[in-house]
């Protein structure tokens, strides 16, 4: 017999209901148009970057390198570094004059620190800093340093935000241009288009941090050229202007940098012979796992580039010339796992030109950032500084 409700519990539970009923609903978040349709649709047929993997498996990569004798890798070399050459824009089929200019030289306990001034092509200039170790007797081998995304040039060479002189070697570069002079060797620091003082008046109104190369990189494509390609022919003069300096051994000379800059090393190394040595620091890495993977500076991108290689071939072209890559365990930018892969097929065109040992990699406790721990050293002792 069902229980008889009295006056005072028939209130009761019609306050519930109506305290109930006018409760507001649990709001959902609202992530866009497909809200409440994912059940009607395939979501990852919206992911444009789940596109792009789809496209890289199926790119062509009609010449990354596959094993083979010494005479078959280097008929492939020569090969590939003129598509490679072609990919990037090409370069200017006759040098301009140089046009140097000193603009300052500066004592320093250990070194001198002379800042010029050369155009690479007409009508562009290109800043750098001449470090020359003190204890140095007769011409002395040399290391083109090509800083990343920052500052440019003074965020390598021990010059702070505000102009002055620093010596804790701060930030994720650690003034490396410092470490090479340290090491014996002479550091040429070259301020790369876009960055510093390389930059247009509007993006200069933004900051010393923010770079020029958007738009400076995205005019380049639409002129069929890349900022890699401008940034390579700027390396390219410096070892012009190298040669007219006579503490410098024009025979001995390398190039290195971090992130950006290991763009520059990896191009620029694999396209011109008269580099000796190159260090490429957080860089080296497969396209598919960065680049293509998450947001990159527009002045990585080579177009067409998958229908022929990955990052890796391209660097293999500097074999077998000694290279060293140092990659954080932690970036976030150049995954490791990645890192590891890439070196793996470098090393199998090293041992194929019987130079195993000219390539070595090392991982360091770190994301990043530049390491130099053992790189340094290894470029003096190739470049027998």
């Amino acid at each position: 017999m069902p229980a008889k409700i009295n006056r005072r519990r028939f209130g009761l539970a019609a306050a519930a209901l109506s305290t109930a009923a006018a409760a507001p609903a649990a709001e959902t978040t609202y992530t866009g148009a497909l809200n409440g349709f994912e059940s009607k649709v395939s979501l990852p047929a919206f992911d444009p970057v789940a596109y792009t993997m789809r496209r890289h498996a199926a790119a062509p990569l009609q010449l990354t390198y596959k094993p083979a004798n010494k005479r078959t890798t280097e008929a492939w070399q020569k090969k590939l570094r003129a598509k490679v050459q072609e990919l990037v824009g090409g370069f200017p089929k006759s040098k301009s004059p140089l046009n140097p200019i000193t603009l300052e030289v500066r004592d320093f306990p250990t070194y001198r620190r002379e800042k010029f001034v050369i155009e690479s092509q007409p009508g562009v200039a290109v800043l750098g800093y001449l470090l020359t170790p003190k204890s140095a007797k007769g011409p002395v081998p040399a290391m083109i340093c090509v800083p990343g995304h920052g500052r440019g040039v003074d965020d390598i060479v021990g010059i702070d935000d505000k102009g002055r002189d620093r010596t804790d070697k701060a930030g994720y570069q650690h003034d490396f241009a410092i470490q090479v002079v340290e090491a014996g060797m002479a550091a040429i620091a070259i301020e790369p288009m876009a960055f510093g003082c390389r930059r247009d008046t509007r993006t200069s109104k933004k900051g010393l941090g923010t770079s020029a190369c958007q738009p400076v990189a995205g005019a380049a494509l639409l002129l069929g050229e890349t900022m890699v390609g401008w940034r390579v022919y700027d390396v390219m003069r410096t070892i012009d202007w190298i040669e007219t300096r006579k503490e410098i051994d024009a025979a001995r000379v390398g190039v290195m940098g971090i992130s950006g800059g290991g763009t520059v090393t990896s191009f620029a190394a694999a396209l011109e012979p008269r580099l000796k040595v190159a260090m490429i620091s957080g860089y080296l890495n497969t396209f598919k796992d960065s680049i293509v993977a998450m947001s990159h500076c527009i002045d990585n991108y080579v177009p067409g580039i998958l229908n022929w290689c990955e990052n890796y071939d391209v660097a293999s072209l500097i074999a077998p010339r000694p290279l060293y890559v140092e990659s954080g365990e932690r970036d976030p930018i150049f995954p490791i796992a990645a890192s590891k892969e890439a070196f793996a097929h470098v090393k199998q065109v090293y041992t194929a030109l019987g130079a195993a040992e000219s390539a070595q990699h090392e991982i360091f406790d770190g994301d990043h950032l530049f390491h130099g721990g053992a790189g340094v050293p290894f470029l003096a002792k190739h470049l027998k500084a």
